[in-house]
């Protein structure tokens, strides 16, 4: 696996950083910098633990794989079997906890009085290669946005760009730049369980996931991230989907393309964006709901609420080792399957711009701090809670990356929910090989066609 030593910024790529400068925010300074490594992490969190010691002080993350993970594989043995809940959360007692909990969370335990959440002992085991601390204690003064925040310059490389984040649009940027390991190849499916419990296989797809911006000597540099799917389902074999995302979005938007064995051709799919509802979650999802948010920044205001301690999905190595039925029961995800811990989160607020356009009118993210978990409150119109969604945390420590794989998001209005990528049955999600450039093109698209 190769991470970055050496930057290279194209001339460019230099010159737009340039040309946007008057826009650019200001990088922390030097001295300010100096905490990276001291008081807080090499990648930003805070080091020691909170007051009552619930949240325990940052020790390195976890890097040893446990007894029974075989090299190479893509699944990931839990390496806390041991831990006991500490206590249990109900309809009965939700409102002692609703301060640590998000506001989806809240309406799911009052909906369904069945529905619990164990909560374990707080395991702080993200981890990060070397070359991506180091990068991010460089990006500290040397990343800048631009764009009035839409955009990064391209000095941005291999590590966090905003360890010690300003603002809202700085911590967004540390979610779609965060290190998730620089390629995954892997096969998964997707389900939708509806109102009356029943679960639909929505999707079942192979996918190449590459973040160029992790790499050595990328092609593009200004692309920090490509994807692409191929569907396997009998209603769309053949059918590939593949896009890219650029550091600088408002100089070059999302690049979508789809090819369609029926009419053999690859075409330009600019819907692979916002708000646009997505077949393989059955609607319940958005384009940008992808990977908790994914895509440009341009429609919400996204506000630094500050930081504070959540209950949120971590750890939950056992979600990713359960076949599907006996994991997606009608209503909810099975509580027995899922592990939450409490963890210090950046809360990022987005409302709707005036005049711009969206299913959502506010979005809530909580980060966690290491950047090994995440959920979104997610608001209708009116601005009642709509959606919750949760990425599930599973630290690859044979990486080591704190990987927010699978994901599941709750449609409390209609009473359904659709679960993402999940390769329980698959074999798991590999880091795989690194795929050339060409493989990601329209041309390639074409060329693996079924005809």
């Amino acid at each position: 696996m190769s991470h970055i030593h050496k930057i290279v910024v194209p001339a460019a790529l230099l010159a737009v950083s340039l040309a946007t400068a008057a826009a650019a925010t200001a990088a922390v300074s030097d001295e300010e910098a100096k905490q990276l490594g001291t008081t807080l992490t090499p990648f930003g969190a805070e080091k020691a633990g909170n007051k009552d010691g619930t949240i325990p002080p940052y020790a390195g993350g976890l890097t040893t794989p446990p007894a029974g993970y075989v090299n190479g594989s893509g699944t990931l043995p839990d390496p806390f079997t041991a831990d006991k809940p500490l206590f249990t959360i109900t309809a009965k007692n939700v409102d002692q906890y609703a301060d640590k909990l998000s506001a989806a969370s809240v309406a799911l335990l009052k909906k369904y009085p069945d529905y619990r959440m164990d909560v374990y002992p707080t395991r702080r085991s993200a981890a990060f290669p070397k070359t991506v601390l180091d990068n991010t204690v460089k990006n500290a003064t040397r990343c800048k946005t631009i764009e009035n925040g839409l955009a990064v310059v391209p000095e941005c490389r291999g590590g966090i760009p905003f360890p010690i984040p300003k603002n809202g649009d700085e911590v967004m940027w540390d979610h779609l730049l965060r290190y998730q390991g620089p390629h995954f190849d892997f096969r998964a499916k997707t389900y939708l369980i509806d109102s009356a419990g029943r679960m639909t296989m929505t999707d079942e797809f192979t996918a190449q996931q590459e973040w160029p911006y992790y790499m050595e000597n990328a092609s593009n540099p200004d692309i920090y991230y490509r994807v692409r799917s191929d569907k396997l389902m009998t209603r769309s074999v053949g059918v590939i989907n593949t896009y890219y995302d650029y550091l600088n979005p408002v100089a070059t938007s999302r690049r979508a393309w789809s090819y369609s064995p029926g009419q053999r051709r690859v075409r330009v799919s600019p819907d692979f964006a916002y708000d646009t509802p997505t077949d393989s979650s059955g609607g319940v999802e958005t384009f940008d709901d992808a990977t908790m948010f994914s895509g440009k920044l341009d429609r919400f205001d996204f506000k630094l609420v500050g930081k504070k301690e959540m209950i949120m999905p971590y750890n939950v190595y056992q979600l990713q080792l359960t076949k599907a039925d006996e994991l997606l029961k009608p209503n909810f995800v099975n509580p027995d399957k899922m592990r939450w811990e409490l963890h210090r989160s950046w809360v990022v607020e987005a409302t709707l711009k005036p005049g711009k356009r969206h299913i959502y009118s506010k979005r809530v993210f909580y980060w966690d701090e290491d950047w090994g978990g995440g959920m979104a409150d997610l608001y209708d119109g009116s601005g009642k809670i709509w959606r919750g969604k949760y990425g599930i945390s599973t630290p690859a420590y044979n990486i080591p990356a704190p990987v927010l794989g699978s994901s599941f998001t709750y449609d409390l209005v209609n009473g359904l929910y659709a679960f993402l990528t999940h390769t329980v049955d698959t074999g798991g999600r590999p880091v795989g090989a690194q795929r050339p450039s060409s493989y990601f093109t329209p041309d390639a698209m074409a060329g693996a066609g079924i005809r």
